[in-house]
């Protein structure tokens, strides 16, 4: 019996939107889906500690399958979080419902030297057990997210110490001393594509950065500090067949050179107009863009962000997604209404997306 467009192989059409070829629907996924908008998620919660089930892989993958049953998403991310390299690098961290804490930010020269080189087999090997785990449970159909931050996005808590407006720690160290900022972003970028490795070789089908903050940059300044060291992350990994995607919030001015750090997949928010990005990057693959504020909206607006979305860049070489995490107050069948609208809207058959030429 032929699957239907919204039963088929999830992995294969997630795969395939990420390598920009034909689709008969665009595969759908939230970020943050494992998160407090959940009931079930918030009643494991009552009962552990935020970096207790993000170091217990069972917990971890408890809470990262309930979207994929709540709401039949087409990809399960990891439940974990993007300070967890900066505390295997050495840095003591505090994470709760208020927000995460490095206590001892880096600073300086020494700051940077005491940085340590981590492995992911052994200083973070909750991560990849949770995503091995997860693969069993989903088995072969169901594609499993591994992500991290993105170099400047986790500079900018290891050096502030906390999220803050600006980051005004993160650029004067930038702008005082740029050979040692510099330092401290290739530290990185190594660091965390040694920890990406690792959950690729426990299966995951693909992995996002996270450059939350990369908005905070002029073009100028991610051209000489972010690129580079995004470029050597992604390198890093390798020429492999398991898709990049990054993410970069509040960066319509960054685009152009975002797409040039050698992701497969360039996620934006809501800021964006995909039709716009669709001819701007040519060939690289979409994710996003749909304001996570629509989800707290009437049904109707919620189909029509979804319709709009995708009729903006014609379904190939997209991922439907948020445009940014999805957020705490959001009902559960608003969630429920965007992915089932994304995956009813069947597409055309068509060539594959900015192949031309």
């Amino acid at each position: 019996m032929t699957q239907s467009p919204t039963t088929q192989n999830r992995k294969e059409l997630f795969l395939r939107a990420c390598r920009g070829e034909p689709v008969a629907r665009v595969p759908v996924w939230i970020m943050r889906q494992a998160g407090r908008f959940l009931p079930e998620y918030r009643a494991v919660r009552e009962k552990h500690a935020f970096l207790e089930v993000c170091k217990t892989p069972e917990l971890a993958v408890e809470v990262s399958l309930q979207p994929f049953r709540a709401l039949g998403v087409d990809a399960v991310i990891v439940f974990s979080d993007i300070l967890i390299p900066a505390e295997a690098m050495g840095l003591p961290l505090e994470l709760g419902d208020a927000g995460p804490v490095l206590p001892e930010p880096v600073r300086d020269a020494a700051g940077v030297r005491a940085l340590r080189e981590f492995d992911p087999e052994q200083a973070t090997r909750f991560v990849n057990e949770a995503i091995a785990q997860l693969c069993r449970e989903l088995g072969p159909n169901v594609p499993v997210i591994g992500f991290a931050a993105a170099p400047w996005t986790l500079a900018c808590y290891m050096v502030e110490g906390r999220g803050k407006d600006g980051f005004p720690a993160a650029k004067k160290l930038m702008y005082e001393d740029p050979q040692l900022f510099r330092t401290l972003l290739e530290k990185i970028a190594r660091a965390t594509a040694r920890y990406l490795k690792a959950q690729i070789a426990a299966g995951a089908a693909a992995v996002q950065l996270f450059d939350t903050w990369v908005g905070e940059l002029s073009r100028r300044d991610y051209d000489e500090f972010e690129l580079p060291a995004t470029q050597l992350l992604i390198s890093e990994l390798g020429a492999g067949t398991t898709p990049v995607i990054l993410y970069t919030k509040a960066s319509n001015h960054l685009l152009p050179s975002a797409a040039r750090a050698g992701a497969q997949v360039l996620s934006v928010d809501w800021r964006v107009d995909l039709a716009e990005a669709r001819k701007q990057l040519g060939r690289v693959s979409l994710q996003g863009n749909v304001d996570p504020c629509v989800l707290l909206g009437p049904e109707e607006g919620i189909r029509q962000a979804v319709r709009e979305a995708i009729e903006k860049t014609g379904g190939a070489g997209h991922i439907l997604n948020l445009g940014h995490g999805i957020l705490p107050a959001t009902p559960v069948e608003a969630a429920r209404t965007f992915v089932r609208a994304g995956q009813e809207h069947l597409l055309p058959a068509r060539a594959p997306a900015g192949r031309a030429g």
